[in-house]
């Protein structure tokens, strides 16, 4: 893992990589878009592929249908639209793609409250629950770009329904290119004994730079990107609760549904220590920049900071 100085939005990774994937002949790829095909980056899959493109409007219940449909074909199917909007469509999700556990891969963007300026009518911070509830889904949010474009890969090799959570803005870039991305394994970014910080999404820099912080004050704290939610690596986090002995989740979700909450169940039967969760509270967003929007939040490396020192305490207690 390096730290570079590039930023990039996670859904700059989707579009360029299936006509990748698709030209390598690895996968017999098609995809279906509700109209946001600008915006998700699949629309290059249609600049290159415009046979094997199909476009249904604003109409994700249909997309989702169509996209089940396809896949009984032998395809493996793309689904992409905003990660708000594909909630319209959990019971075709549930019916039509997770029940007949269907190869059709829902790459969804603009999820969390970083969309920002939008508001909170196109902000979904329910949609990891919702999507890890369906019992034969994977579910997955990358920390970068270059994280994005090897999950979309790696979900395309596998068969199955998959959930990809990217977002709008741009971040650090973290990985170098290639680095590898294993399903279901979480990485370990930053060594320490004293907690560990468990995150996904863009809460992983800023985990890290909660870390760097923390490190001044004499905490050294472990960093875990949780990029597969389901399925859980839980063998990781029964090692950091054992071997550090308190644990934070920050997430872009909701607090009591999200990766906090499967992470607290798992531990529950395996190691229990004292956790603190820095997640979206029991409300819905509001307008703002993307950054403004996350700090009224609380998701913001202090807020990973002040989480770690109280529950580090109660370790201590």
């Amino acid at each position: 893992m390096t730290t570079v100085q590039a930023t990039a939005a996670t859904r700059d990774a989707l579009g360029p990589t299936l006509v990748r994937l698709q030209q390598s002949g690895a996968v017999d790829l098609v995809v279906v878009d509700a109209d946001l095909g600008k915006s998700t980056t699949s629309r290059k899959f249609k600049d290159a592929y415009p046979e094997r493109f199909f476009t249904v409007g604003v109409a994700e219940q249909n997309m989702v249908s169509v996209a089940g449909g396809l896949a009984t074909l032998g395809y493996t199917v793309f689904a992409s639209t905003f990660a708000v909007f594909i909630e319209h469509a959990f019971d075709q999700l549930r019916m039509s793609v997770a029940q007949p556990r269907l190869n059709v891969k829902i790459v969804a963007s603009h999820g969390g409250v970083s969309t920002g300026e939008d508001g909170a009518s196109a902000q979904s911070i329910e949609d990891i629950a919702l999507f890890s509830s369906l019992a034969t889904f994977k579910v997955g949010v990358p920390a970068d770009v270059v994280e994005a474009e090897a999950m979309i890969e790696a979900a395309a090799k596998d068969p199955g329904p998959w959930y990809i959570r990217t977002g709008r803005p741009k971040l650090p870039v973290l990985y170098t290119d290639g680095s590898r991305y294993e399903i279901g394994k979480a990485g370990r970014l930053r060594e320490g004994n004293d907690v560990t910080l468990v995150a996904y999404g863009l809460m992983v820099e800023r985990a890290l730079r909660a870390a760097d912080v923390l490190a001044a004050e004499g905490i050294q704290a472990r960093v875990l990107n949780i990029a597969t939610i389901r399925p859980l690596d839980t063998a990781a986090l029964e090692a950091a609760a054992r071997e550090t002995g308190a644990i934070v989740v920050a997430e872009e979700h909701l607090s009591h549904t999200g990766l906090g909450a499967m992470a607290a169940q798992a531990l529950a039967t395996r190691h229990p220590v004292p956790m603190e969760f820095v997640a979206i509270p029991d409300r819905y967003g509001e307008s703002g920049t993307w950054d403004q929007v996350l700090e009224i939040m609380g998701l913001t490396p202090q807020g990973v900071v002040e989480a770690a020192r109280r529950v580090v305490a109660r370790k201590r207690a």
